[in-house]
């Protein structure tokens, strides 16, 4: 049995990013209960040169719907990065969820050999389609739900792998 492009990203950035949401709500209950300013979660990081949790999530979802969007020869959409409160980065990842279940299957399938070319503040980068899901979309996005999962835990929010799985 093989597996399409498509089985290999949305459903899998969808599952993740509905776990975020979750762990996001979880972690603006641990504010209100323990009486903590949620903008000290917010802008939280594990370490000084890192991104806080706000850009951790706002990278997670942009690596998503930019993914899906370059690989089905669309325009991706673009959110300002406003957020400040968890309702707000909840509100974007619902966003991100429904472009991402706007893209049928067949706008995703067959991009395997697509060219994708974007620019980085390290210059251009060049893919085809598969690797570039498989090599770059795929492990960047579980790098940033990964680290807004750990900047959480690492601040107390009860959280486990659990929450992290969905």
């Amino acid at each position: 049995m093989t597996l399409s492009m498509y089985q290999a990203s949305t459903p899998i950035f969808v599952r993740q990013l509905t776990a975020l949401t979750a762990i996001l709500k979880t972690a603006a209950t641990f504010a209100e209960t323990r009486k903590i300013d949620p903008s000290v979660l917010l802008n939280a990081r594990l370490a000084p040169d890192q991104f806080p949790l706000v850009r951790q999530v706002q990278i997670a979802a942009d690596g998503a719907k930019g993914g899906i969007a370059r690989l089905a020869g669309l325009d991706i959409p673009s959110y300002p990065d406003d957020e400040t409160t968890f309702e707000q980065l909840e509100a974007r990842i619902a966003k991100t969820v429904a472009f991402l279940e706007s893209v049928s299957p067949d706008q995703v399938d067959g991009s395997e050999d697509r060219p994708i070319a974007f620019k980085m503040r390290s210059g251009e980068l060049h893919f085809v389609g598969q690797a570039f899901l498989l090599h770059f979309v795929i492990p960047n996005f579980f790098f940033h739900v990964t680290t807004a999962y750990a900047i959480l835990r690492h601040n107390g929010v009860e959280i486990g792998k659990r929450d992290y799985l969905g």
